[in-house]
């Protein structure tokens, strides 16, 4: 895992780990009575220990090509690679730039100080490829933030995943399309 502050540099590294976020976070707000007489249980049955899961919105545009996850404590932007790159490409073209521009508003408006920049590719060609391309998109994207945002107090988590974690089915292109993704993730601020 990669951390670096400020502008100066930040590239994804090599080694495999699980993305941050992934786990679950809530804590139950109120104590259930296991007595109490309005609870209908089975003679013998127990209530299992109370758990309060995040509620996460989630908007997709219609063609698919951009996705926005939003939960009571983080950001998150998942723009398809094809929105971003040409094929078996890391470089960023001028619309991919302006859209990148608009995510960095969004994270001055949260007041985010710790950024990930994570890139995934689906299951096509060989997984060390997919490994090293996810690396160089993620690490585009950064260098565009770093830009856009100008601002040394900022920490920038940048890694490449290849082809772990997809989020849509693999065995159709609807579905890798979907998995060939780079995601900008941030804590959602006090705003």
């Amino acid at each position: 895992m990669l951390l670096a502050t400020g502008p100066a540099a930040a590239h994804a590294d090599d080694g495999p780990s699980v993305p941050p976020g992934t786990e679950a976070t809530a804590a139950a707000p109120v104590e259930l009575d296991p007595n109490d007489p309005d609870l209908k249980l089975p003679e013998g049955a127990t209530l299992a220990e109370p758990k309060v899961l995040d509620i996460k919105s989630v908007v997709e545009d219609q063609s698919g090509d951009e996705r926005r996850e939003d939960t009571n404590t983080d950001v998150k932007f998942a723009l398809q690679a094809e929105v971003l790159f040409g094929k078996d490409s890391a470089k960023i073209g001028a619309q991919a730039r302006a859209r990148i521009a608009d995510i960095a508003e969004e994270i001055k408006v949260q007041n985010a100080t710790r950024i990930r920049v994570f890139g995934f590719t689906d299951n096509l060609g060989s997984s060390a490829h997919g490994d090293v391309l996810s690396r160089k998109r993620a690490n585009a994207v950064h260098g565009i933030l770093v830009q856009e945002l100008s601002d040394a107090n900022l920490t920038y988590e940048v890694r490449g995943y290849g082809e772990d974690y997809p989020i849509a089915d693999n065995s159709t292109e609807a579905g890798r399309k979907k998995n060939r993704r780079v995601e900008i993730s941030f804590p959602r601020g006090e705003n």
